[in-house]
């Protein structure tokens, strides 16, 4: 992907090539999982010191399954706005059955 996308619309479509395993779809949503079950835990003890490891789980089970289960590089790196919103709606999506864990297979026309 050499020229850049213009818009999210795009971009998300994009975003869901690059997220078609089950593996790498479990990772993304177990990080966004413990993302909010920090934020959580924070506003529930008041314990701020504990905020920094939202990236941690947000990033680290992310880029983790592109490493070594999707092997591609994660979009993160060319947009990270788009990626941190997509991560988020993919979660969402997933929660609510929009997206499959299992995506349908991509078919050649």
């Amino acid at each position: 992907m050499s020229e850049r996308i213009k818009t999210y619309d795009k971009f998300y479509e994009f975003y869901l090539e690059e997220h078609r395993k089950l593996g790498t779809r479990i990772f993304h949503f177990t990080g966004i999982l413990f993302v909010f079950a920090v934020i959580g835990f924070v506003i529930y003890t008041g314990k701020e010191r504990f905020l920094w490891y939202i990236p941690i789980f947000g990033y680290g089970f992310a880029w983790l399954s592109h490493a070594f289960i999707e092997r591609n590089r994660p979009a993160t790196f060319k947009y990270p706005l788009w990626s941190l919103i997509s991560d988020f709606k993919l979660f969402f999506e997933l929660l609510i059955g929009k997206q499959k864990f299992r995506p349908k297979e991509k078919t050649e026309a």
